[in-house]
């Protein structure tokens, strides 16, 4: 196939034209393959059962490599005028005027996200018809030092407080670093709520585990301790969606988790990628998320209860 050439890929009732689908995104290195914008295609092309459901309604911030990851990256708010009439778009307000975001509904728009080279998709916590309210709440266990037992541990910490105040918890790897635990919320509570309730929890955590934990937002401030990082749950904020594809060598994913997986010595921040992450997304750990979500009040009463 030449660099000109035009790939159809059909995705769902529509046809979309992938260039340059040859094009290395990835180059290959020691222990890992090459990946090109075909690959990246077809991994979202087969994930999209799992990753519509995390996206539909959201408004998104689109990382995209046009020259692969050893290129130039740029993070896109506003949909191109360009883009295809059938995208859906979310207008949202910002400071002094608004964004037009694209919102991800369906097989073809993912197809056509990864055919501009979007690797990784960063969603609101809200959605476009409600952007105040957030209906996830997210943790981001964000390690000092070099290694995964940190924040291994961390998110048993975390996972048994939220169960003492009976909030059900989301696990998933970044594909980074780290880990995120996300709270499925019912939308009653606006940022300000869902951010203050998260800087409790976290800094109730840190309180209990001062040599281990940290919520010191300044890095020279952590020493080697973990950063409980809650900055995410503000309006307009985003978090990396679940089995979205990192800029990394070997096309990580961030993906979901069962709570159990945190057991098994393999488990690491960038465990899967693109050659095998549609497996772990087809076990579907997060599959009774959206039916278990929580207003925070009786939470609230909980934590302040426990802080006394």
């Amino acid at each position: 196939m030449n660099h000109g050439a035009v790939r159809t890929v059909r995705a769902g009732r529509r046809t979309v034209e992938v260039r340059r689908a040859d094009k290395v995104l990835f180059p290959g290195g020691p222990g890992h393959p090459a990946y090109t914008k075909g690959d990246l295609v077809d991994y979202y092309r087969s994930v999209a059962p799992y990753l519509l459901p995390q996206l539909r309604g959201r408004p998104l911030m689109l990382e995209r490599y046009p020259d692969g990851v050893d290129g130039g990256r740029f993070m896109q708010k506003n949909t191109p005028e360009h883009y295809p009439d059938w995208i859906t778009r979310a207008e949202v307000a910002k400071e002094g005027g608004t964004v037009r975001h694209t919102v991800c509904d369906d097989t073809a728009t993912l197809v056509h996200l990864a055919g501009q080279a979007c690797l990784t998709l960063h969603r609101w916590l809200s959605r476009a018809g409600r952007p105040y309210h957030p209906d996830r709440m997210v943790f981001d266990l964000d390690p000092s030092v070099e290694g995964f037992e940190p924040v291994r541990e961390a998110a048993r910490l975390l996972g048994g407080l939220l169960d003492e105040l009976r909030l059900p918890a989301a696990l998933m790897t970044t594909g980074s670093r780290g880990l995120h635990v996300v709270v499925p919320l019912d939308g009653r509570q606006d940022f300000d709520e869902v951010r203050e309730f998260a800087k409790d929890v976290a800094g109730t955590l840190a309180a209990d585990h001062p040599d281990r934990l940290t919520t010191a937002a300044r890095k020279k401030d952590r020493g080697d301790r973990l950063y409980l990082d809650v900055q995410r749950n503000a309006y307009a904020q985003t978090a990396v969606a679940p089995l979205t594809v990192r800029a990394r060598p070997g096309a990580p994913v961030a993906v979901p988790v069962a709570w159990d997986q945190l057991d098994d010595p393999g488990l690491g921040p960038r465990r899967w990628s693109i050659a095998d992450a549609v497996e772990q997304a087809r076990s579907d750990p997060w599959a009774d998320v959206p039916r278990r979500a929580r207003a925070l009040g009786p939470a609230r009463r909980r934590l302040d209860a426990l802080r006394g």
